[in-house]
């Protein structure tokens, strides 16, 4: 035996290793990428069990009514099937809860991309006094008089010490675990003819062809992780100004970020006003050009579709339903 397949062989025995004890990431289902885990926040396995506890516990809202997991459960696609979110004290937000699914290939946050880090989104909600409703000191405070998360700190970060930061960080790990790949699309794609039928084949070539819907919905997460008009509420009274809020700049007017359309048969109600209940009817908008407004994407324009295409294409957005998350669910029990 050569002494480069020696090394090989220990090699692969190490990664063997290191995945068994938690030090890699577990792989990403067929279609996604390698996850880009960040210098100041890598994987490890102790990291994500702490965030996925600290995701469910309720016990990070003011009133111990709310969890991350209220407005993304696993349960409905990591979205809460709702227009817009509750939080304490049944107080609503103004906007669609965006699905975690694949949030780990994410560039921005919100639907806005206010937040420019999973990590810094995780925060957000927290001190949201319509969401959560705890100030960030008085979380890790109560976090801190729990004995049960101390040895879970201790083990992810190398100390007992609890900080929204670290809380941040331990939940943004759980939630880069959170996948959905391995879609009919993607074994497709990946050469298997019989993986999709011709109806989905069909809507494929319209979602890339005549309908250019890859403009905007492009890569292995179908979405450029853009932003963009397409005019969905400019015809309110008093619209929602999308990404203008952030950036006052003009161009960003009723604007908002391009969402995954991974598993999006599961993520209803759509738009960022939560103001359409169906494929169909999403389809049905597009087809139509949007709505005319002072800002509207130029690549929005009447599609002129039939039925049987508008079928296609919404058979299509359903073999983007993969796996991975699946198996996701609330722990039995916290520390205490």
């Amino acid at each position: 035996m050569t002494c480069g397949k020696i090394l090989l062989g220990l090699l692969v025995c190490l990664l063997c290793g290191w995945a068994q004890q938690g030090v890699l990431p577990p792989a990403a289902p067929l279609g996604l990428p390698m996850i880009a885990w960040p210098r100041d926040n890598p994987y490890s396995a102790a990291k994500v069990e702490l965030g996925k506890l600290l995701y469910f516990d309720r016990r990070l809202s003011a009133d111990g009514t709310v969890s991350c997991a209220s407005c993304h459960d696993p349960k409905m696609a990591f979205t809460d099937n709702a227009p817009v979110s509750t939080g304490i004290k049944s107080q609503h937000g103004i906007r669609s809860a965006p699905t975690v699914i694949n949030r780990a290939y994410s560039q921005a946050q919100y639907w806005d991309g206010r937040a420019a880090t999973l990590e810094e989104q995780v925060k957000e909600p927290i001190a949201n006094p319509l969401e959560m409703g705890i100030t960030h000191e008085a979380a890790a405070e109560r976090l801190r008089k729990i004995k049960g998360y101390r040895p879970l700190f201790k083990g992810a970060f190398g100390s007992e010490q609890i900080d929204i930061d670290r809380v941040a960080k331990a939940i943004a790990t759980f939630e880069r675990t959170v996948l959905s790949g391995n879609s009919r699309y993607d074994r497709y794609n990946n050469g298997d003819p019989r993986a999709m039928n011709v109806q989905e084949v069909r809507g494929m070539e319209i979602f890339f062809g005549r309908a250019n819907c890859g403009r905007c919905h492009e890569g292995p997460n179908f979405t450029s992780n853009g932003y963009s008009n397409i005019g969905v509420g400019s015809d309110k009274p008093e619209p929602d100004v999308g990404r203008y809020a952030v950036t006052q700049d003009a161009r960003d007017w009723g604007v908002f970020k391009t969402p995954t359309l991974r598993e999006i048969e599961h993520t209803w109600p759509y738009m960022h006003d939560g103001s359409m209940k169906s494929l169909e009817e999403v389809v049905e908008y597009y087809n139509k050009g949007g709505i005319r407004n002072r800002n509207l994407d130029p690549s929005m324009k009447m599609l002129h579709m039939n039925e049987s295409e508008k079928a296609a294409l919404v058979a299509f957005l359903l073999a983007l339903s993969g796996e991975g998350w699946q198996q996701i669910q609330a722990p039995a029990s916290f520390p205490r």
